[in-house]
Order: C-alpha cells, then sequence, then structure tokens
C-alpha cells in the first residue's frame, strides 16, 4: 500500500495512534477511549462506524436512519466518505471481514 500523506498529520496525532495501537484488548480501548473521550465522542465515533457498515452491506438510508437513529446528513456524509475518501473504512472493513462481495 502506498504511503498516505494525511490532511491532519502532525506529532500530536501520531502519538495518539501510536497509543491507540498499544492497546490490546476491547477491555483496554474501553478504559483508555472512556479517559480521553466524551460518552457522546464514543457513541458518535461507534455510529458512524455502523452507518459505514450497513451502507458497505446495500442497506438504504431510511433502513439505517432507523437502525442507528443516524441522520440523513450523516448518512450522506459517511457514503461520500466511502465512495470519494481515502479508504480508511475499507480498511478496516475488510480486516473484520465486512466487505459485500462484488
Amino acid at each position: 500500500m502506498a504511503r498516505y500523506n494525511s490532511k491532519i498529520k502532525s506529532e500530536q496525532v501520531d502519538n495518539l495512534f501510536k497509543a491507540i495501537l498499544k492497546l490490546e484488548t476491547i477491555d483496554e480501548c474501553y478504559r483508555f477511549f472512556e479517559d480521553i473521550c466524551t460518552i457522546k465522542e464514543i457513541q458518535s465515533i461507534a455510529q458512524r462506524l455502523e452507518v459505514a457498515r450497513l451502507l458497505t452491506l446495500n442497506n438504504t438510508y431510511s433502513e439505517i436512519e432507523k437502525e442507528t437513529g443516524a441522520s440523513t446528513a450523516t448518512i450522506s456524509r459517511i457514503n461520500r466518505s466511502l465512495n470519494y475518501g481515502v479508504d480508511g473504512y475499507k480498511i478496516v472493513f475488510e480486516r473484520l471481514g465486512y466487505m459485500k462481495d462484488d
């Protein structure tokens, strides 16, 4: 995979990602993220991931809105990321086995 030049790259962000990569269990993730984020921030990120997963599985906006509580604007923004973003969701979904068969 080619090296990616991020728009948000900084030493602080590098350190955050290095810290996340050191987490080894779900329990450790809960502990770290509950310390570093608000509950609402964690829930929002989790919701975005679920919306992206459902979009990848070809669910409709109305199905996704009903299941996740996400607004159609949020769903649309995530759909743009899936179609025109930098493949971050794709990397994670492939590794988790969430990708639809093309």
